[in-house]
């Protein structure tokens, strides 16, 4: 199956010169959202995952399919002021500010193997400051996992020294 045919271009979204790649094409048909999430967990299949970190919001939509489907657990990534348990931060740049994001304290174990996945690898700002979080929390990471990535942007700089994966490139 070809998932680039599931994947809409939307032009000047969300702002002028953008082309998005939207997905939800691909989230609402069957065949496509089960091929996807197959070959997400095919990306990882020899690797043991105790932990499956998404991120908000689009990373939602796959990473607990995934901690299904590998017999993990599901930690979610989120924007400030979203989980209600104590949490530790990390702030990250923009190329027009800063954004934070926040994952429970208890989320992740000393030593416990973690998935990162994500819908987009665009310039790496997010994951890079995931895998931040993860770490202080003394989590492995075991590859970040991604549906798509815009290669163009080279956001796999930020991320050098992990194992990156992505069904599609763009």
């Amino acid at each position: 199956m070809d998932l680039n045919t599931y994947i809409r271009d939307i032009k000047d979204y969300p702002k002028e010169g953008i082309v998005f790649k939207d997905i939800t094409p691909l989230l609402k048909d069957a065949k496509a959202l089960h091929y996807a999430a197959s070959a997400l967990k095919e990306l990882v299949k020899d690797v043991k995952v105790d932990k499956v970190v998404g991120m908000e919001s689009r990373g939602f939509f796959f990473a607990p399919i995934l901690a299904r489907e590998l017999n993990a657990g599901f930690v979610p990534v989120r924007k400030p002021g979203k989980l209600p348990s104590r949490i530790i931060k990390e702030t990250y740049e923009l190329e027009y500010g800063t954004d934070t994001l926040e994952i429970h304290a208890d989320g992740i174990s000393k030593g416990e193997k973690v998935l990162i996945h994500d819908d987009v690898l665009a310039t790496g700002g997010t994951a890079e400051a995931v895998c931040k979080l993860v770490e202080r929390l003394g989590g492995e990471i075991v590859q970040c996992n991604f549906l798509l990535e815009l290669d163009f942007l080279k956001g796999n700089k930020k991320l050098k020294g992990y194992e990156i994966s992505s069904l599609l490139h763009y």
